[in-house]
């Protein structure tokens, strides 16, 4: 178990969410796994948050490197105390002011972009919700409250990253997904068709490898025909339903053997008397 996973036990408050709450279940399901990259696919459509990823980051040389800094956010802030969260929040942040550069937008015109800019956390943070809602819908169990109640619930994570008013119900964040879409900002290009093919088959051996696929092809199944499209990308021909269900309780057994992050939350509750 990781260091700051084991540190949730420690912390000295409730946490931002709810035992057992939208954001404790959606985010303990295995669906998660297929929402990672559901959620990297489609931030790779917005050029300026592409842009980002392509002149920072190690996705290529390290992919599992790459994903375990945005686990490690998005667990903290789920079962974490206030304090770990906002420090985790400062975290990225610090890390964020660093991200820096230029790039072609979808109008084809120059610009300029920073991690921080309100329109791309906004972006980030829609794709995040809209990954983990879909791929738990179509690969987990019932969200308490339904999918409004999870998008209300990790409208937290909005408002601890800046972002003025994010969206609240399962129809208002489609509204604004489908804005991105509309105005003309997002887009296709090479930089883009050369994360879809790394994401589809990245340096994973063996079994993992296979699994991968599958998963991936169960993520891809979770877009509407319009982002699939753009993505340059088809449904499988594979049963995604049942392999991914068949991978995902596999994965759920292997890990049902020892504690995960709600089970250190839950011994903080248990500690604080919560």
């Amino acid at each position: 178990m990781a260091p700051y996973v084991r540190a949730i036990a420690d912390g000295d408050d409730g946490g931002y969410f709810v035992e057992n709450g939208p954001a404790w279940t959606v985010h303990a399901g295995m669906g998660t796994l297929v929402a990672g990259i559901r959620a990297l696919l489609l931030q790779a459509l917005h050029p300026g948050a592409l842009a980002g990823v392509h002149d920072w980051s190690r996705y290529r040389e390290d992919p599992i490197g790459r994903l375990t800094g945005t686990v490690r956010w998005v667990i903290t802030l789920t079962y974490g105390s206030t304090s770990q969260a906002d420090a985790e929040t400062a975290r990225v942040g610090r890390f964020h002011r660093r991200v820096q550069g230029t790039y072609t937008a979808g109008d084809g015109g120059e610009r300029t972009y920073s991690a921080e800019d309100g329109d791309l956390v906004r972006w980030v943070h829609l794709a995040f919700t809209d990954a983990f809602l879909r791929s738990h819908e179509a690969y987990g169990g019932p969200i308490p409250g339904g999918p409004d109640a999870y998008v209300a619930d990790w409208a937290t994570a909005g408002r601890l990253m800046r972002i003025p008013d994010p969206p609240q119900t399962e129809e208002a964040l489609r509204a604004e997904l489908d804005g991105f879409l509309d105005r003309g900002e997002l887009r296709r290009d090479e930089r883009v068709d050369d994360v879809v093919r790394f994401l589809r088959k990245p340096p994973f051996p063996g079994a993992m490898g296979l699994a991968y696929r599958v998963l991936f092809a169960a993520a891809v199944a979770t877009f509407p025909p319009r982002i699939r499209h753009m993505l340059g990308l088809r449904r499988s021909w594979l049963p995604v339903k049942t392999a991914t269900g068949l991978i995902l309780r596999f994965t759920e057994r292997a890990l049902g053997s020892g504690p995960r992050a709600q089970d250190m939350a839950r011994l903080r509750l248990r500690r604080l008397g919560l």
